[in-house]
């Protein structure tokens, strides 16, 4: 949050925000971490004291984590793989929550009782 906010936006070309609604990287840096941020951080606390709703959390971070992206990309109209790594990340962290929630059936290929 600091880097885009204070640091003026890290080194981002300034021309990738100008076809926004910001006038600056100062707004975007704040909401990512105040949402992405503050998700991320919620679920770590909720996994830290062991509450049940920790892996729901950190399937709702890794999603909040690549609709972020998403935005960002549609925004700004450009990629960089600094985004394909985060993108990645958030997926990999939603895969392996509805995992530990138990979506993944057992046996894999039983059959259903009609």
């Amino acid at each position: 949050m600091a880097g885009p906010t204070i640091g003026g936006g890290m080194g981002l070309p300034p021309e990738w925000i100008e076809g926004t609604v910001f006038p600056s990287c100062f707004w975007p840096g704040i909401v990512l971490g105040a949402v992405v941020g503050g998700v991320q951080a919620t679920a770590l606390l909720a996994q830290h004291n062991r509450f049940r709703l920790a892996w729901g959390l950190h399937a709702a971070a890794g999603l909040t984590m690549m609709i972020w992206i998403f935005v960002e990309i549609a925004m700004i109209l450009a990629w960089s793989p600094l985004q394909g790594i985060f993108f990645t990340t958030g997926l990999v962290q939603t895969i392996l929550a509805v995992l530990a929630l138990g979506v993944w059936p057992h046996p894999f290929l039983r059959r259903t009782e009609k």
